[in-house]
């Protein structure tokens, strides 16, 4: 699995900006932070790093199409699509078909995703 393809500037969405705007229901500025302490970790898989990463980015509002599902929105992703991809997420991890390099890559997604929507406490 690739991450999705990033917006350019001018498809970027003008909403949720600054830093008290939330995400999900993360203060952007943590978002932001989580995505920039990712890439200076070395602990992680490769594939888990690049779901992980691709989810933040797609809830920032930074790539174009959701990391799991490929759907697109033309806004930033609000609380009710994060939700919709944390599951699509789920579905895939229970597939016992599921490869093992996209199991980690989803893997990845589903865990920084359900820390930006808050079902869990524990930052990827």
């Amino acid at each position: 699995m690739t991450a999705p393809e990033d917006r350019t500037p001018s498809d970027k969405p003008a909403t949720r900006q600054g830093p008290t705007a939330l995400v999900g229901v993360r203060p952007r500025g943590d978002v932001d932070l989580a995505l920039k302490y990712l890439t200076s970790r070395s602990d992680a898989s490769a594939q888990l790093a690049l779901g992980v990463a691709a989810a933040y980015r797609w809830a920032l509002g930074l790539a174009a199409q959701a990391p799991v599902t490929g759907s697109s929105a033309p806004h930033t992703p609000d609380l009710r699509l994060l939700t919709a991809e944390v599951d699509a997420a789920v579905v895939q991890l229970e597939d016992p078909t599921t490869q093992p390099g996209a199991r980690d890559f989803t893997r990845g997604v589903h865990d920084a995703l359900t820390w930006v929507c808050g079902y869990s406490d524990t930052r990827i």
